[in-house]
């Protein structure tokens, strides 16, 4: 396990490589195709170049890090199903059961489950050293965890993002496994982006309006009883969010550090990429979007990233679904980058942007 703090984060992300872009550019527009014309693959590519800081790359190896934990929360009647369902779908990711599993076979992408909060321990999931509580507490009556134990759960995420490098990963996606997780991540939205909850509060995995409205309740109680300070994103994580956003925090702050893409999920791994640029702004030239998630504030927390979504397939299943959806696409992208022939040498009179 590593031991760092947020100043040395801050002094070793470098921002991206602005000349690397800029040459992904200039080859985009000598390809022998219409200018611009396959839009946000094209954009993708100029940046993962910046951040790979050069033009000529390969994506590599592609991990999926799926933070499994429990929230105390669901005491409170805030979800459809009990916490044990966790425990169960995280012991499924190995042994090829769940949904992103058999969506991961197809996109060529590796799956790393990682409890870091389960109420139970899993054989074929839990690791010790990974493992900071068995479960978090209940925000309607106390704190989700410790500041200590934020952190520790930060810098969880940021060991495995800088192990997976080591092994030759070339791009990280984010996922979780955790029941209660929207309530806790519509909670932390509510506090980041200075609206009512209300306005950052869904069904989630399918509440009734009863439902909803007892959710919005307890998130309510929970700011007003912890009074999480918005300028302190390691306070707001502690008092309202849960393991799993921490962990999925560090593997953004982790991604960058190492100069490789971190792909975001849906909604409560936006929520985590949030937590990562207030604590180190440029974390967010390191990050893209998958998908648009079905929740009320996902758009709103892509807005405030600065990120477009590639996707908008209405998807809602979580477990980094979405990010394992976007990789044939951007893999797409990619061949023809490196493979398509250029104007020239396909003899074929340069195309020119019209005013």
């Amino acid at each position: 396990m590593i031991h760092t703090t947020i100043k040395e984060i801050q002094k070793n992300i470098l921002p991206v490589d602005e000349k690397s872009m800029q040459a992904a550019r200039e080859h985009w527009m000598a390809i022998a195709k219409p200018l611009f014309s396959l839009g946000k693959l094209e954009e993708t590519v100029i940046r993962i170049a910046g951040m790979k800081r050069s033009p000529e790359y390969e994506l590599g190896k592609k991990g999926l890090v799926i933070m499994c934990a429990d929230n105390g929360v669901v005491a409170e009647g805030v979800t459809q199903t009990g916490q044990e369902v966790t425990a169960v779908v995280a012991d499924n990711f190995t042994k090829g059961k769940a949904s992103t599993c058999l969506m991961a076979e197809v996109a060529g992408v590796d799956l790393f489950p990682v409890d870091i909060g389960m109420a139970v321990d899993v054989p074929s999931v839990t690791v010790p050293e990974y493992k900071i509580a068995y479960g978090a507490g209940n925000i309607a009556k106390e704190p989700a965890m410790t500041r200590e134990e934020a952190w520790r759960a930060i810098e969880v995420g940021i060991s495995i993002a800088r192990e997976l490098k080591r092994k030759g990963y070339g791009i990280l996606l984010t996922g979780e496994m955790s029941i209660g997780n929207t309530t806790t991540s519509s909670a932390l939205a509510s506090v980041f982006l200075g609206e009512p909850v209300e306005m950052m509060t869904g069904r989630g995995a399918g509440l009734s309006s009863e439902g909803l409205e007892r959710k919005t309740g307890v998130i309510r109680r929970a700011i007003s009883l912890h009074q999480p300070n918005p300028s302190d994103p390691l306070d707001v994580l502690a008092k309202v969010g849960g393991l799993d956003i921490a962990g999925l925090c560090g593997v953004f702050l982790g991604g960058a550090l190492e100069g490789i893409p971190v792909v975001v999920d849906g909604f409560i791994s936006a929520v985590a990429a949030l937590t990562a640029v207030r604590m180190v702004p440029t974390v967010s030239e390191y990050l893209l979007s998958s998908h648009i998630s079905k929740e009320p504030a996902g758009q709103m927390l892509l807005e405030e990233l600065g990120l477009s979504a590639m996707i908008d397939a209405q998807m809602s299943l979580g477990e980094g679904s979405g990010a394992v959806a976007m990789i044939p696409l951007l893999e797409m992208g990619l061949q023809v980058y490196r493979r398509m022939p250029t104007f020239e040498q396909a003899e074929i009179e340069q195309y020119e942007v019209l005013k």
